[in-house]
């Protein structure tokens, strides 16, 4: 496939996770051609090296990038117009800082001018994994067409972002939607934050995960055990499975509160059990509603390519915002 000259120019989207990076070339509008969707044009994944370090993975980021422009250059015969990148953990958007992530090991990574030196000085765009996930889901995804939702991934950890017509809000120090810091049950389990009883030390996969190893006696299993236990009617799963689906339906019910959103959309990994999940949890959060409007409680529809998709919207609203400053 090549892009003529009459066609929108494409963009680099990475999306770093604690394992793998995903990263494609994305070109708005490319989705019309055959044998593309959302305008992906290709599309890679690695490893993301962690056990090597913090240096390690930036310089992963930085070859994965260039080698992504190169197939670029040799494919479409010109360069990528600008680069989005979600990543884990706390970042400042406005300096292009990755300023922490517990799972890559890093502090204070220049992220945003490294990757426009090695790209020959296109501009990048740096974003909240989550967040880049939920402008995907909100623009091209579950939430398209939706003014305002609240998006959750449930996967190790749990955490969310607020859509409001068409872009998210980062907060005023870059960490709102942390939803999996809310405590929905004090004095329970102990969380990674330190807190006790927030949702994520309840509800996440990881969660439930080790509360159904421990019920069942394998240490080795999952929340996807979990889920296909419960289908099986295993009464130890069902208790494991209900007492989280309570604890998310009393972190949804405190967003739906706050936030008001129209739709919510489930992402990540436990959202992957479909109806073993959406059905109770529906059920739980109309039993808890009184004044609060009941949104509409949908499953993520990008899958592990939001972030990706998202990194690429990141890009392409840079491009949009150059423009328009002219």
């Amino acid at each position: 496939m090549s892009l003529s000259p009459g066609n929108p120019q494409y963009v680099i989207a990475l999306d770093v996770g604690g394992t793998r990076i995903k990263a494609a070339l994305i070109a708005p509008g490319a989705e019309t051609r055959p044998g593309t969707e959302h305008g992906l044009l290709y599309e890679t994944r690695r490893a993301t090296a962690r056990e090597g370090g913090p240096d390690a993975v930036v310089d992963g980021i930085l070859d994965l990038a260039a080698e992504l422009r190169a197939h670029g250059v040799r494919q479409f015969g010109t360069g990528p117009s600008a680069a989005g990148v979600a990543v884990p953990g706390i970042l400042d958007a406005s300096t292009g800082t990755a300023v922490y992530a517990a799972n890559l090991g890093w502090r204070d990574v220049p992220l945003r001018a490294l990757l426009t030196e090695r790209l020959g000085g296109i501009p990048v765009a740096l974003g909240h994994d989550v967040r880049t996930g939920g402008l995907a889901e909100g623009r091209i995804g579950a939430g398209k067409g939706v003014d305002r939702f609240f998006f959750m991934a449930l996967g190790t950890g749990i955490a969310g972002a607020l859509g409001l017509e068409g872009r998210l809000e980062p907060g005023a120090h870059g960490s709102a939607g942390e939803i999996g810091h809310v405590v929905v049950r004090p004095g329970g389990p102990e969380c990674g934050c330190g807190q006790r009883g927030c949702l994520e030390a309840l509800a996440s996969a990881g969660a439930v995960g080790r509360a159904w190893a421990a019920a069942c006696g394998d240490p080795s299993a999952t929340a996807a055990d979990a889920a296909r236990a419960v289908e099986s009617n295993d009464g130890r799963a069902i208790a494991v499975w209900q007492d989280a689906v309570d604890a998310l339906a009393a972190g949804l019910v405190t967003a739906l509160t706050l936030l008001d959103p129209r739709t919510v959309i489930l992402g990540g990994g436990l959202a992957e059990a479909g109806d073993v999940l959406f059905t109770p949890l529906r059920d739980a959060v109309r039993a808890r509603t009184t004044f609060q409007h009941l949104p509409t409680i949908v499953p993520a529809a990008l899958g592990d390519a939001a972030g990706c998709l998202g990194a690429g919207l990141l890009a392409q609203d840079l491009l949009s915002a150059e423009v328009s400053s002219r």
